[in-house]
């Protein structure tokens, strides 16, 4: 007698880059929403929904065709991001740390998933990009593309930031052409220089840089003998805060290249 082949239901949803199936525990898995085991359990006690429908068999295939996966679990849902890419409106009050002191962390404003995503390193889920301080808002990116995270805190690669300064005294020439020749901060020789510096009114300054120094924007106007009020970082590259998107809120990046420079 011929045994006959079991054969694994399969889930028409849409490619990921390089793959063209993949389990359904292993997707859940790869997004955030547990262990192995875990991801296995909640399929099979039909927490889980594609296309609208329950799925309760670990191992049904996903057929990767033209685009990215959409399901639901627990209610929850999600879209499949081979590489977490986003932006996050950082409000005041709150550390860039997995272990904060005083101040509750940034990720406490994350949902589960990408606190929880799989990495190849010892710290699961996605990294701030560089840090902003507590009472500094504005602009933070996050991922868990090693590469992406190191070319964009490479001062090498050049990317700009901008930060919108409140000064305590009002700002003149001097100081502005100051910043743009560059100024001696206490712990390198070497002048560290604006791309830009602009009066935006008496008390209020924009100003470009590329590099990411220990509290670089607040010891730079220090150094021109003003003192920084409040700190608000409005740019990245070619990326801005969405008008739409509040304080304390994140939202997907889908093209990481948006923050890098152009190529003139």
């Amino acid at each position: 007698m011929v045994s006959e082949k079991k054969v694994m239901p399969r889930l028409d949803l849409p490619p990921v880059r390089g793959v063209r199936r993949m389990r359904l525990s292993e997707l859940l898995f790869s997004q955030g929403f547990g262990t192995r085991r875990v991801c296995a359990g909640l399929i099979e006690q039909g927490l889980v929904r594609v296309g609208g429908a329950a799925c309760t068999d670990p191992a049904a295939e996903v057929d990767l065709a033209a685009g990215a996966p959409r399901f639901e679990v627990q209610g929850q849902a999600w879209t499949f991001h081979e590489r977490a890419y986003l932006m996050l409106h950082k409000p005041a009050g709150v550390e860039c740390s997995h272990r904060p002191g005083r101040w509750p962390g940034v990720y406490t404003l994350l949902p589960a998933p990408l606190r929880q995503r799989p990495t190849a390193g010892k710290v699961a889920g996605v990294q701030a990009v560089g840090r902003l301080d507590q009472d500094t808002t504005g602009l933070l990116l996050l991922s868990d593309d090693g590469a992406f995270i190191h070319r964009m805190n490479s001062p090498r690669h050049h990317v700009p930031k901008v930060y919108e300064v409140s000064t305590r005294h009002p700002l003149d020439e001097r100081q502005l052409a100051r910043l743009r020749g560059g100024v001696v901060l206490d712990d390198d020789p070497h002048p560290v220089a604006a791309v830009a510096a602009e009066a935006m009114g008496p008390c209020q300054l924009r100003l470009t840089l590329t590099e990411g120094k220990y509290h670089q924007v607040k010891r730079m106007v220090a150094a021109v003998s003003n003192r920084v009020e409040a700190l608000h970082r409005s740019q990245i590259g070619e990326l801005t805060i969405p008008a739409d998107l509040a304080l304390g809120q994140w939202r997907w990046i889908d093209d990481p290249a948006v923050v890098l420079p152009k190529r003139g």
